[in-house]
């Protein structure tokens, strides 16, 4: 089926690009998610300290969001196609070169730089190019596709661990490249729409939340969103949540090793953890859109709970305990990313969504950057692995602290443009009042 010239289809050959979009969401954020894996051999292999080795996956992680504004341009000049095609190159030589194992900060170019620089260019074009197929049946559209970053994380925890075993973890890289490879051809099947500039126009406006093909000047140079406090404050808590949100899985299969659990059964951790994002994402999303709670109150609740939970999980000392405070870790942490988007919205309004996450993205980058190499280094010094637990549920529930200063703020304004017409009435009322009283 051709794309129709008079906007999105709403269907048809938009399902083969939701599908595409799901291969995509899962050969990037879910291989990101299995990182952990890698941990240990990479550092006994080189024999570094936990601190430096962690640098591998921040600097991943911190070019995924640093990428978003370059992927922005890249569609802009050319076509999320060929965005996303560039993705899977980069991000397939990314892990090939990384096999070759030539040091350490070779995987900080290689896994760090160029994988991250690939993820971006695949999964922020994805997204966009959903929004473009579809408006009515958009969020089921989205909740298929990002279901992939799930479904993929659940299978290949344990491949990649068989991998490992098998083949080491440079043939597993070489492997893993192999198989992103597949997103180039993910990537030509995202055929774009024969849109004329009018139709193009409207489409944009009605896409809402469509984060990648406005201009780059608009994420990067409208800085008045800055002077805004509540958005100050939403960004404070987007850099400690991010700090905090990548520590546990990268963690979570060290900790469980360090007990003595066999391989496999870690793996199987990050399987459960990834199936329980996804139903907290279906779940909490559900709950959103109910309406019975404000966005900001529930991502308030959700990130102080997921807080408590980190706090918690380093009293578990067998697999059974692990494995259930991992599954609320990975039920609430869906949660989390089901409203923290969104919830940009109730602060800079629908105009300025589009500029506001480009900040997001931009800021929350600190985060992911500093919070694994902390992690690492508060291990190195206690010795212990909970202490990464510790230092990523502290952030959070500080995080949670500015979300509700945030909805105070929101609330507050609220409740005085709601009552500033009514004494605007009472005031005109009295002055009408004072004049017929004075003709009188």
């Amino acid at each position: 089926m051709k794309p129709s010239r008079g906007g999105p289809p709403d269907g048809g050959y938009g399902w083969v690009v939701v599908t595409s979009a799901f291969f995509i969401m899962g050969l990037t954020a879910g291989v990101l998610k299995n990182f952990g894996l890698f941990f240990l051999d990479i550092q006994s292999h080189f024999g570094v300290p936990t601190s430096t080795t962690s640098w591998v996956s921040s600097t991943t992680i911190a070019m995924f969001h640093l990428g978003a504004p370059a992927a922005s341009v890249l569609t802009l000049q050319f076509s999320q196609r060929v965005a996303i095609i560039v993705g899977g190159l980069l991000a397939a030589l990314g892990m090939s070169l990384a096999s070759l194992d030539l040091s350490l900060p070779w995987l900080y170019l290689t896994m760090g730089i160029l994988q991250g620089m690939g993820i971006s260019f695949s999964w922020i074009p994805a997204n966009s190019m959903v929004s473009h197929y579809f408006v009515r049946w958009r969020p089921i559209a989205y909740a298929i596709a990002s279901a992939g970053e799930s479904v993929f994380a659940v299978l290949f925890s344990p491949f990649f661990q068989w991998l490992i075993e098998v083949y080491g973890w440079q043939g597993t890289l070489l492997i893993i490249g192999s198989l992103q490879l597949n997103l180039c051809v993910c990537g030509a099947l995202m055929r774009p729409l024969e849109t004329d500039e009018k139709s193009t126009r409207e489409t944009r406006d009605i896409l809402d939340y469509d984060i990648t093909v406005v201009p780059q000047k608009k994420v990067i140079f409208q800085w008045s969103l800055m002077r805004k406090p509540e958005f100050i404050l939403y960004i404070l808590f987007a850099i400690l949540a991010a700090a905090a949100f990548f520590i546990p899985p990268l963690f979570l299969v060290p900790f469980a090793s360090s007990l003595g659990i066999a391989k496999y059964w870690p793996a199987m951790i990050l399987s459960v953890l990834a199936l329980m994002d996804l139903i907290g994402r279906l779940v909490c999303g559900w709950i959103a859109n109910m309406r019975l709670v404000r966005n900001l109150q529930l991502l308030t609740m959700v990130v102080t709970l997921l807080g408590v939970v980190l706090l918690l999980l380093p009293i578990s000392h067998n697999y059974w305990a692990i494995l259930a405070f991992s599954s609320l870790y990975g039920f609430l942490s869906g949660c989390v990313v089901a409203v923290h988007v969104t919830s940009i919205v109730d602060i800079v309004t629908l105009e300025g969504f589009d500029n506001g996450l480009g900040f997001f993205m931009l800021f929350r980058s600190i985060g992911g950057f500093i919070g694994p190499p902390s992690a690492g280094w508060l291990v190195d010094e206690m010795k212990d692995y909970s202490a990464a637990f510790y230092l990523s549920g502290l952030c959070l529930v500080l995080s949670a602290v500015f979300v509700a200063l945030v909805d105070y703020m929101i609330q507050r304004k609220a409740v005085k443009k709601k009552f500033q017409p009514t004494l605007q009435n009472v005031y005109i009322k009295l002055i009408i009042l004072d004049a017929i009283v004075q003709r009188s």
